[in-house]
């Protein structure tokens, strides 16, 4: 089959075009950031055309977009008779646009999170100074990844600060307000195929803190402990994803949709949807899959059901980054772009399938940093438990070199001490 994969300037799941060539299948690749561009050189065929691309993978094959952001492109390729995997223009805005995807929220019956967005920061810091909080500042689409911050007062004094210092540097349109709640943060996911759901439930938790013991400034994220559901009865399932079906009926979305909550004695309350694949919980799909990712992906985009084949147990996902991440902008004198990726051993085709490629390219048997962002590689493992997981996925990334390189030492630490044991006191596991 021939399937035209679009990543987004976040190469959220690119590597998922390189596993689909391996399946069989005629791929091309194009990447929508020339300055990106040079990732997965060597390992799957890429295209600079876009338009080309279309015109070559025809409606028999299939077209895969990894982010939003293309939801009124999708839109028009699918009436156009295209099979294609990803969101729709009101996907896009269910992300883009937090206020407004509260009001979805509470239109289908989750509970609301006050959330409020803003055009100018000094209107923003108006309501905060009037306002008591805790609150959480964070940003709406992409385009401003690293200005969330969560206020650690209920007279917002940090936050206060935070929002002066943004006076300085920030340029977006919006900026978003949305009222701290404690509890357990947990994500639940499940891939939808225009008409109902396909697949198990997905569970995760996420590391955002860039250092160990939840240390420093946040980061996309620096790991995920994850595993698949198939019980029709997940409480936290029943709450937050299965209400919103026929909203996602209604939107014509086929792809991959989670919201990330917080669960605490109230119940469960949605902070955010992302209604794309998410990184890089992706990458642990990859590890749990036991189906070919060509053929579910194209069921998905067809509206067909799919009897997806899994891995039980608890799985890990773990970011090898480099300077500058985790910082979007760029500082030359930090790049590790061209350092190549060594191994301390000859890895088996098997071990290999357990490392997952971002800011990573190939020339002849020598892999190396083929862009100056700092995403380089992720590697995953799945056990019956998260300790087990846990001793797979660092023995294995300890043999992996990368000049700069750096990871979490912690990732599933907290998560089984504490997030775990609190959900099943409130009968979420």
């Amino acid at each position: 089959m021939k399937i035209l994969f679009f990543c987004s300037e976040n190469i959220i799941a690119g590597n998922l075009a390189y596993i689909m060539k391996k399946e069989g299948h005629d791929v091309r690749l194009f990447i929508d950031d020339i300055e990106r561009g040079a990732n997965f050189d060597g390992l799957v065929e890429k295209i600079g055309d876009w338009s080309e691309g279309v015109e070559w993978v025809g409606k028999d094959g299939l077209i895969v977009f990894d982010d939003v952001g293309y939801g009124e492109r999708q839109d028009d390729l699918r009436q156009q008779g295209y099979s294609v995997f990803g969101g729709s223009a009101l996907a896009d805005k269910l992300e883009f646009d937090r206020e407004y995807a509260q009001n979805i929220f509470e239109e289908h019956g989750l509970k609301k999170l006050e959330t409020l967005n803003f055009t100018s920061l000094q209107e923003c810091r108006k309501f905060v100074s009037s306002h008591p909080g805790p609150w959480v500042i964070k940003q709406n689409g992409h385009e401003a990844k690293d200005i969330n911050y969560v206020s650690s007062f209920e007279d917002n004094r940090d936050i206060l600060t935070v929002l002066d210092s943004y006076e300085k540097s920030y340029s977006g349109k919006v900026i978003t307000l949305q009222k701290k709640v404690v509890g357990v943060e947990v994500g639940v996911g499940r891939y939808f195929n225009g008409n109902d759901w396909v697949g198990p439930i997905e569970m995760n938790f996420e590391y955002k803190k860039m250092f160990s013991s939840d240390l420093g400034p946040n980061t996309t994220e620096m790991g995920t402990i994850g595993w698949y559901d198939d019980n029709e009865k997940n409480k936290l399932f029943l709450e937050v994803l299965a209400p919103l079906k026929p909203y996602l009926q209604k939107i014509g979305f086929k792809g991959d949709f989670e919201i990330n909550c917080i669960v605490n004695e109230s119940g469960a309350y949605p902070l955010e949807a992302s209604p794309r694949f998410g990184s890089p919980i992706i990458y642990l799909h990859c590890e749990l899959h036991e189906s070919p990712w060509g053929e579910f992906l194209k069921a998905v985009a067809d509206g067909e059901n799919y009897d997806l084949k899994w891995k039980r147990g608890q799985g890990i996902v773990l970011l090898l980054a480099t300077p500058p991440f985790p910082y979007a902008k760029k500082m030359s004198h930090l790049t590790s772009c061209g350092n190549g990726i060594f191994f301390k051993k000859e890895l088996t085709e098997e071990e290999f399938s357990h490392i997952h490629f971002e800011g990573v390219s190939l020339e002849g048997d020598r892999y190396f940093v083929s862009d100056d962002v700092g995403y380089i590689l992720y590697v995953t493992a799945v056990a019956e438990d998260i300790a087990n997981a846990q001793k797979k996925a660092y023995t294995m990334i300890a043999d992996i070199v990368v000049p700069k390189g750096f990871y979490r030492d912690d990732i599933g630490d907290r998560v089984s001490r504490n997030d775990i044991p609190k959900l099943r006191s409130l009968g979420y596991l």
